[in-house]
């Protein structure tokens, strides 16, 4: 039988939980997502699990992979990659695209491609790693795809390494802030290049397009993109204090929504929302029932820290309950017994696993013999 315990929290406890998408909370951008990125906790999102077009976000990913190799001991920073006739027709100054200004047949450093893939968004640097590193372009996005997968990044799936319009080349916003997550707390000295204000290659300088450096207080990264399919995007982060936020948005009409879009977005990411402690990891979240036991009931804990990302205008209670099958004795302390259901109107209900918090012994025969007497007498 499937049993429930029911709590409630009043909405100035530190317990609070509210919806991460805010009825109180609007922005333009069609996709958005705003993620803590010490608890991965999602604080605000919209739209943001649908599969999209992240144009050179993209290369987010490109970036990781090389991260990854360099990590790995497969390339060394000063390793020089071939710029072929492909990658400088294609990603090249006669493409019309973003570009490193890359000469053909020229041998060009990881370290500078990597400048020239983050800073200067150049398709010609993308295109050159990814035949150095993989042979060609398409076995690279083959890699990038297994990659996401073993990142746990459900809706990626890349066909190019460079972003460029493809029907089947997606990856959804909350994937794409995960994904920036895991690259910046894994590679913390790389990823420092998205900081980088500028970039000089061939004598030609040009600009890192983040809109938030320099602007925004804290900002430290990452990727814009753009395309007619895509419309306007960015993957931005900032740290303020303790604190590191990332958001992206994506299907702007233009940079100059983008810029304010997301410079609105990080302002909100730190003065309008905020992560909460509801329990942490061991945490007694409360009782249920065991048959057959030495005792008749036992304590359950959190398997985890359990945090969650609120509005500070929001004021809606939470309502939580323990879920929970017959419980029947024995049980083995830290056995998994009960789920905790988190349930705020608007929001698919959430579910984190109860662990047994004691063992609890089968109980004597007449003891056993006695409860089921007395169940009978209750008409259980």
């Amino acid at each position: 039988m499937l049993r429930f315990i029911t709590f409630f929290f009043l909405l100035f406890s530190i317990s609070d939980y509210t919806s991460a998408q805010s009825s109180n909370f609007y922005t333009e951008a069609p996709h958005a997502i705003i993620m803590d990125v010490t608890t991965g906790e999602v604080l605000f999102e919209k739209d943001a699990r649908v599969a999209m077009s992240p144009a050179s976000m993209t290369k987010i990913m490109t970036a990781h992979m090389v991260f990854d190799a360099l990590k790995d001991g497969v390339i060394e920073p000063d390793t020089k990659y071939l710029v072929s006739d492909e990658a400088w027709r294609r990603g090249g100054v006669s493409s019309g695209s973003s570009t490193m200004f890359l000469e053909a047949g020229s041998s060009v450093s990881v370290m500078d491609l990597l400048r020239g893939i983050i800073i200067q968004s150049g398709n010609d640097a993308c295109i050159t790693v990814a035949e150095g590193m993989a042979g060609s372009e398409e076995f690279f996005a083959n890699r990038m795809t297994l990659k996401a997968k073993e990142m746990g990044l459900k809706t990626a799936n890349f066909k190019n390494a460079t972003g460029w319009p493809h029907p089947e080349h997606k990856i959804s916003a909350y994937d794409l802030a995960s994904l920036t997550k895991q690259s910046m707390l894994s590679y913390q000295d790389y990823f420092s290049i998205y900081s980088e204000g500028a970039f000089t290659w061939n004598g030609i300088t040009q600009k890192n397009r983040n809109p938030l450096l320099g602007k925004f207080s804290g900002a430290n990264g990452v990727k814009t993109g753009s395309t007619e399919d895509s419309g306007y995007g960015l993957v931005g982060s900032a740290t303020i204090g303790e604190n590191t936020r990332i958001i992206v948005v994506n299907g702007l009409a233009s940079k100059s929504q983008r810029s304010s879009v997301s410079q609105k977005l990080m302002q909100a990411a730190f003065n309008q929302f905020k992560v909460y402690a509801l329990y942490q990891k061991d945490d007694i979240v409360g009782q249920i029932d065991v048959y057959l036991g030495s005792k008749n009931t036992v304590s359950v804990m959190a398997e985890s820290d359990i945090n969650v990302g609120m509005y500070y205008g929001d004021r809606s209670s939470l309502k939580t309950k323990i879920s929970y099958k017959d419980a029947v004795a024995p049980i083995i302390k830290g056995t998994h017994v009960a789920d905790l259901i988190v349930s705020v109107p608007g929001r698919i209900d959430r579910i984190v696993p109860l662990l047994s918090a004691e063992n609890i012994n089968r109980d004597s025969l007449f003891g056993i013999a006695w409860s089921v007497l007395k169940n009978k007498i209750r008409g259980n």
